[in-house]
């Protein structure tokens, strides 16, 4: 694991602005754009995608070094660090110097990538490759890289999130096994709880939704809930497990201390991606989180037994024990593309090649997106990331739909979560119905 910020978990900081940017996209698709190019002749192509560290930028070149080996007439030049914004502002563009093939971090903007036709549609691709990508990628993965019955994205490596949790914590505790249902992990979360003064030596679980990656989704794909119905509406106020969910979260929170005492103790701790993140330090003895912290907690030399476990279910899903929220890195073939044919053997050989795949997850330490690559003898991991790998394929976890407005809704969510939690709103059933009613205005004007 990279001992600096993964790529993939920075996503969070410029998903909102990238959705709102790509509200402004109109249609890309160019007349005389399309897959009419010859595959087999010498050509260039151009692939952009984000990721920067030194170790991620070395993978990719490895990945498309062994693209061209097996393409030698196809070469690729390559552009990093590029964000959503950026690379919308080249497919709108179009020209030589503009993506052929494009990656991003950003699942929520696979719905406006799809609708806008800033990408092409890959279902006439797979077919005429004869891959089913219905039994190539795992079901989750398989749903967020398409909307409204649009390929227009393809799962290239994926993030699963699970929870972390100190052994030697747990022991001292007298707890034997990490929480499999709500009710146990409030439990534990309570009795790991050692209060100092006005604030906590050892603080169980932080619970709010400002605690780094325990956001309103997160928590949610637990429960299982319906975020659209088929109409399109907003499901918040209509699915009960929206309720159950902000219900159970804010007793814990209550539980625990209360939000403002809460609140204060965060303000103490370390930042999310350093070597002092509460969990690192043993400060906070649970950790709802993504596969890169265990590398990271193992950088920063945690002083206990790092314990991994999928996150706890609700006690009436205990069936469902062993799901998990997923997300991932996506890729697409722009719509301005004259070279579409040899983008497609690109991303073809990216995300469905299977040693490929594997190569790559084991270079960047993230979740392989093929179910052969998630069973390869090949990939390298630790024993406890095999926790993620079990999560990714998993036909019970979820993610959060894709939407024409990109992830707006999300943060809609979130902010209801912060105004609930804190005491600013006491009536849930009244601000699930506002709410609700806010999402589908935003995303009408989105249409």
């Amino acid at each position: 694991m990279p001992d600096v910020v993964p790529s993939h978990a920075r996503k969070a900081a410029f998903a909102l602005t990238a959705s709102l940017a790509l509200l402004t996209t109109a249609c890309t698709g160019q007349s005389d754009a399309g897959a009419t190019d010859d595959a087999s002749k010498d050509t260039t192509i151009n692939f952009w995608h984000a990721w920067s560290a030194p170790n991620e930028v070395k993978a990719v070149k490895s990945l498309v070094a062994g693209f061209e080996k097996a393409h030698p007439n196809i070469h690729v030049n390559i552009v990093g660090n590029m964000t959503d914004d950026k690379i919308n502002q080249a497919l709108r563009s179009g020209g030589d110097r503009a993506p052929d093939v494009i990656s991003s971090f950003t699942t929520n903007n696979v719905g406006k990538f799809c609708s806008s036709g800033a990408l092409v549609d890959l279902n006439p691709f797979f077919k005429k490759s004869g891959i089913d990508p219905e039994t190539t990628f795992p079901k989750t993965m398989n749903e967020y890289t398409q909307y409204d019955g649009n390929r227009c994205t393809v799962p290239l490596l994926g993030d699963a999130y699970g929870l972390y949790y100190n052994k030697t914590a747990f022991k001292k505790a007298g707890i034997t096994a990490p929480p499999k249902t709500w009710s146990e992990f409030e439990a534990d979360a309570r009795k790991l709880t050692i209060t100092q003064g006005d604030g906590y030596e050892q603080l169980g679980f932080m619970p709010d939704y400002h605690g780094w990656e325990s956001t309103t989704e997160h928590y949610f794909a637990q429960f299982s809930p319906t975020y659209f119905g088929k109409n399109g509406k907003s499901g918040l106020a209509e699915d009960p497990a929206f309720e159950k969910g902000f219900t159970l979260q804010k007793k814990l929170v209550d539980e625990l201390g209360g939000f403002r005492k809460l609140e204060k103790f965060r303000a103490t701790l370390g930042d999310e991606w350093g070597p002092k993140h509460p969990f690192h330090t043993g400060q906070v003895a649970m950790q709802l989180d993504g596969e890169w912290r265990l590398g990271m907690a193992e950088d920063a030399k945690a002083k206990f037994e790092i314990g991994v476990a999928p996150l706890p279910v609700p006690d009436d899903q205990a069936s469902r024990y062993g799901k998990g929220y997923i997300t991932g890195t996506i890729a697409g073939i722009a719509a301005t593309s004259h070279r579409q044919n040899a983008a497609w053997e690109l991303v073809k050989y990216m995300t469905t090649n299977t040693d490929a795949v594997v190569g790559f997850a084991n270079d960047i330490h993230n979740v392989p997106s093929t179910l052969a690559a998630l069973k390869s003898p090949k990939l390298k991991y630790d024993p406890r990331f095999k926790t993620f790998l079990d999560i990714a394929a998993n036909p019970d976890s979820t993610t959060t739909p894709a939407s024409i407005n990109g992830g707006v809704y999300l943060v809609t969510i979130q902010q209801f979560g912060y105004d609930y939690e804190s005491g600013k709103v006491t009536d849930l059933k009244a601000g699930l119905k506002k709410t609700a009613a806010q999402i589908d205005t935003d995303i009408a004007q989105a249409k």
